[in-house]
């Protein structure tokens, strides 16, 4: 049986991606609930981050996916200090989010609207939406790499290099967040799905005047995200063969 066989059988989604070998790094129960589509993530920053990227690569989309909450026209007629504190304003917010999701559209605030487009446009202005941030977008894989089924999309898909755009807190703390999150491991698959050595972030602070950096993933990174794949590849194929329950699963160290 081929390990995409024995994905399905077992979690009933028969390959992995950067997010599923990230889980696999820890909690193995987390891991298959991840895989089963049970385990629901929803936050702020990711949120945002959706916004932020489907303006930057997609923007038709973009208009035609998310609604902006005016709150100016829902607090119009309202007299109270706290207007979104009344009754009458959480009837129009109802309002709206029951014509949004009837028109399969996504309410973002305005906020976030224009906090997205004005870190755009400081791209824009600095030069790296035109030098890094060009090429093919969103460009999606479904392929084999020895063996193991790998799925996903990347950001950008230049002529010899690949781009992952990143909004961070600090740009001088990105090269922490690559570790902790995983992102070598997620420049490991992509390079080596693609055949392309060259690898970079653009990372951008979600904080005015929005500081961008364009970060080059180095070989030790790409080394470091190949070890930790081949380490969580390595979980995933052990507990495949066991057929152990993953909620026995517990992490062991010294400090």
């Amino acid at each position: 049986m081929t390990l995409r066989e024995e994905l399905t059988q077992r979690v009933g989604k028969g390959h992995l991606s950067y997010s599923s070998l990230k889980y696999a790094q820890g909690d193995m129960r987390k891991w298959e609930l991840y895989m089963r589509g049970e385990l629901k993530k929803d936050s702020e920053a990711l949120t945002f981050g959706t916004l932020y990227d489907m303006l930057l690569f997609e923007r038709d989309r973009a208009m035609q996916t998310y609604e902006v909450i005016d709150e100016a026209k829902l607090t119009k007629d309202i007299k109270s200090a706290k207007p979104k504190l009344t009754k009458q304003y959480k009837e129009k917010l109802a309002d709206l989010k029951l014509k949004a999701e009837t028109s399969g559209k996504v309410l973002c605030s305005l906020d976030d609207w224009n906090q997205a487009c004005d870190m755009i446009r400081r791209l824009d202005a600095c030069g790296l939406r035109q030098s890094h941030l060009t090429g093919k977008y969103q460009v999606k894989f479904d392929t084999e790499v020895d063996g193991v089924p790998l799925k996903g999309f990347l950001d950008c898909l230049g002529d010899d290099f690949i781009t992952d755009s990143k909004s961070c807190r600090d740009i001088s703390k990105f090269q922490y967040d690559v570790k902790s999150w995983d992102y070598d491991i997620q420049a490991y698959i992509y390079t080596t799905v693609f055949g392309i050595k060259d690898f970079y972030w653009v990372a951008q602070e979600k904080t005015y005047p929005f500081y961008p950096a364009l970060v080059k993933c180095s070989e030790k990174t790409l080394f470091s995200g190949e070890m930790k794949y081949h380490d969580a590849l390595e979980r995933i194929t052990d507990w495949l063969k066991t057929e152990q329950d993953a909620a026995l699963d517990y992490a062991e160290f010294e400090c």
